[in-house]
């Protein structure tokens, strides 16, 4: 196989280098012969830490669509992707290596009549752990459950689950050797699942400075989804008339947004970065994610590797472009950490050693 070769600082410690990719592996031992395919700052490959290919907003989408919402990720620089949820099936990715990794969580388990339609399983907690079960099987090592949504009789967002329900399926999902996340807009549902044994929370906008010190203690992760946090007026605005209750609590928790996922990255929790793309939002977005959250008390460094080598690292991948790592690589003109604003504009891409754009 033919050597290619990439120069320029390689992030995260910014050392200019020579770097070589042979038979899809990172190596600087030089190979004369190697193609030069691009010059610039090296990043490893972008990590959309919350996504959900398969999905549109109205359920399932075909594989043709699957195909588009992964290569536009790709295009992007986004080489691997979290899939926290979808009603398709879209193990066949796994085959083809010119779309991203994808590291699934199985479809979505909800209560019942308390989540988005066609979306995802919808039960009882009696039921839970067995369906953790099922989606541990089914999936890449994550598990996804809804933990708050609208409950119509309060007009507003309520937890979904009991502790012992939540408790159950926590140890049904580690004995599998799966995590699980859960989605969380509000706060009452936080205490119960943080205190339940979870591995991460979607969104955390009800979080307070108790829940962040507990995560914190426990290991908990957090992927805010920012830039899906600035839906949530819509959100408001489409159920007012209906759940007054639900529209104030929205409005509430959109503007203390900033202060609260700040709060948390201040005391420690480890924070990654997410699109929430599939849904509302298109395929594509981790460049704005990257800059969004570096509006929310993190710097430049901190937001970029929170879609990068620490992603890559909580994911089980190889957290940078050392001696004989996999060849996942982004390619940008200028610096990065210097002007996020780049993250739009990716020069090259490789992607398993293979250069992909």
């Amino acid at each position: 196989m033919s050597a290619l070769r990439v120069r320029g600082p390689v992030l995260p410690d910014g050392e200019v280098r020579d770097l070589y990719v042979v038979d899809g592996r990172v190596t600087y031992e030089r190979v004369a012969s190697a193609e030069l395919v691009a010059e610039g700052w090296v990043v490893p490959g972008l990590v959309d830490a919350h996504c959900h290919v398969g999905l549109d907003e109205n359920g399932a989408v075909p594989p043709e669509v699957q195909e588009e919402q992964a290569l536009a990720d790709r295009d992007a620089g986004a080489l691997l992707l979290r899939d926290c949820g979808s009603a398709s099936d879209t193990a066949w990715i796994h085959e083809r290596e010119d779309l991203p990794r994808l590291v699934r969580a199985g479809r979505h388990i909800a209560r019942t009549r308390r989540y988005l339609r066609n979306y995802a399983h919808e039960i009882e907690p009696e039921d839970l752990p067995a369906y953790v079960a099922r989606e541990a099987d089914r999936g890449d090592g994550w598990v996804k459950i809804v933990g708050d949504w609208i409950e119509r009789d309060a007009g507003d967002l309520a937890p979904c689950w009991p502790r012992e329900s939540l408790e159950a399926a926590m140890r049904t999902a580690h004995e599998h050797g799966a995590r699980v996340t859960a989605h969380v807009f509000g706060h009452d549902a936080l205490p119960d699942l943080i205190g339940s044994g979870i591995d991460c929370i979607e969104h955390g906008t009800g979080l307070t400075a108790d829940l962040v010190d507990e995560m914190v203690a426990r290991g908990v992760a957090l992927v805010p989804t920012v830039r899906q946090l600035q839906n949530f007026p819509i959100y408001a605005a489409a159920g007012r008339d209906r759940f007054p209750g639900y529209a104030a609590h929205m409005t509430r928790l959109f503007e203390s947004r900033r202060e609260v996922i700040g709060a948390a990255h201040e005391a420690g929790v480890a924070i990654y970065a997410g699109t929430d793309a599939g849904g509302v939002l298109p395929h594509g977005l981790i460049g704005e994610e990257v800059r969004e959250l570096a509006t929310y008390g993190l710097s430049a460094r901190e937001a970029l590797g929170a879609a990068s080598w620490r992603a890559r690292s909580w994911l089980g991948l190889d957290d940078n472009l050392a001696e004989g790592t996999t060849a996942d690589l982004v390619v940008f003109g200028r610096d990065p950490l210097a002007d996020l604003d780049v993250l739009a504009e990716p020069e090259r891409i490789l992607l398993r050693g293979r250069v992909v754009r």
